[in-house]
């Protein structure tokens, strides 16, 4: 009798926690209609090919853009960026990593602690002035972090972490 309330309280105690760990995340994510533009590995919770997160523009655009207006060392001015906070992308896959590696098409890779995204805002970029981001202008995913916000951003440090051309995020 006594192992048979055990085995209730213990089934019990899963099912709380994947009921509490549910509502951090979606517990499922669409497959892309259209040529993916992302993929998310490593240590996520939620996917939709192969164990990873694969994600065409729509699906990007469909979780809310935000805007950064901000100077870069890249472009002359202040320039209008548009995009998803990172933030709320990795809650979206149930990222449970500290760091991500982010790599671009041209095999540049960055490592960006997680906690810089809630903590400074930073977006992945999907247009620039309006206009969707080619691949000959550091598209079609670009890290941006708010530069003009803190003068601590304007740093090599964060300058290196935002990478563009970006395809792959691997949380770690």
């Amino acid at each position: 009798m006594f192992r048979a309330k055990v085995k209730t309280g213990l089934v019990g105690a899963l099912f709380a926690l994947t009921a509490f760990v549910g509502v951090a995340y979606a517990a499922s994510l669409a497959v892309p209609t259209d040529r993916p533009i992302l993929t998310i590995s490593g240590k996520i919770a939620v996917t939709n090919k192969d164990n990873t997160a694969q994600f065409d523009r729509k699906m990007l655009e469909s979780m809310g853009l935000v805007t950064v207006e901000t100077t870069t060392p890249w472009h002359e001015g202040k320039v209008k960026f548009e995009g998803v906070p990172l933030d709320k992308l990795m809650k979206q896959v149930g990222a449970s990593g500290q760091r991500v590696i982010v790599a671009a098409l041209n095999d540049y890779t960055t490592e960006i602690p997680i906690d810089d995204f809630a903590k400074f805002n930073v977006i992945l970029a999907i247009k620039r002035n309006g206009e969707y981001m080619s691949v000959r202008d550091k598209g079609p995913l670009f890290v941006i972090y708010p530069y003009d916000s803190n003068p601590d951003l304007k740093s090599q440090t964060y300058y290196a972490r935002s990478a563009w051309q970006v395809a792959k995020i691997d949380v770690r």
